[in-house]
């Protein structure tokens, strides 16, 4: 059936295709037929065609010459560029945000964290990697530093197709204790001890993937969009 009551604008469409991507209801490969998603969301191909050059400037997407558009593939090269890029900006961050946290932001971030080890209790792994990468994009926007969260926000979301392509175990989400232990260094605004334990996440993240395998064939494009 067709969404109903739905805000049409090719951002929301966008958006709802991205958070698709994120809890990997659409594998990576997954082919994005214009006319299918125009049909799920009611709204015509030139709308839909808006949001998918929004998502393959995200790099989420990839838009083939006379093929039409694919959720993206990312490479081996990609996969280890993404988390050398992300081990590079993410500890400074998180020292930065140890200095500016509020008790605000500590509430926002351990919902964060309760809502994903909610998901992974109710076995929804797809949406326990998305609150996961939330969790690291809210640490980016606490430090105040706004262009360095946006690049943040982009390797984060590419790490969620990475994680899609090579994903070896339960491990390649966030380990259970990690983003407890970064709570900690961050409530007592302890910048250098913050840093260290983003830097050995990261490692940890990367070392959980096994770069030699592929995902299973995508799913329905209906389903996969709640349609």
């Amino acid at each position: 059936m067709d969404l109903p009551n739905r805000d049409t604008s090719s951002d929301t469409i966008a958006e709802d295709i991205a958070l698709a991507i994120h809890e990997h209801r659409l594998p990576p490969g997954s082919k994005l037929s214009e006319d299918e998603v125009g049909e799920i969301f009611g709204v015509s191909r030139t709308v839909v065609r808006a949001a998918l050059q929004r998502l393959a400037h995200d790099r989420l997407v990839e838009l083939r010459r006379n093929r039409g558009a694919f959720v993206a593939q990312p490479s081996l090269r990609e996969a280890r560029e993404v988390f050398e890029a992300r081990a590079l900006l993410e500890p400074r961050t998180a020292r930065s945000a140890a200095e500016r946290i509020t008790e605000a932001d500590l509430a926002l971030l351990q919902r964060h964290i309760d809502a994903e080890h909610a998901a992974l209790a109710a076995g929804e792994a797809g949406r326990a990697l998305y609150l996961s990468g939330q969790f690291h994009i809210e640490i980016a926007r606490i430090a105040d530093q706004d262009t360095i969260a946006e690049f943040i926000t982009q390797l984060v979301a590419r790490s969620s197709l990475i994680i899609a392509v090579y994903w070896q175990r339960r491990g390649a989400l966030c380990e259970r204790h990690a983003h407890h232990a970064l709570m900690r260094a961050l409530a007592v605004h302890d910048g250098a001890l913050a840093e260290e334990l983003m830097k050995s996440h990261l490692l940890d993240l990367l070392s959980s993937l096994d770069l030699r395998s592929r995902v299973a064939a995508p799913s329905s494009l209906r389903e996969a969009l709640g349609g």
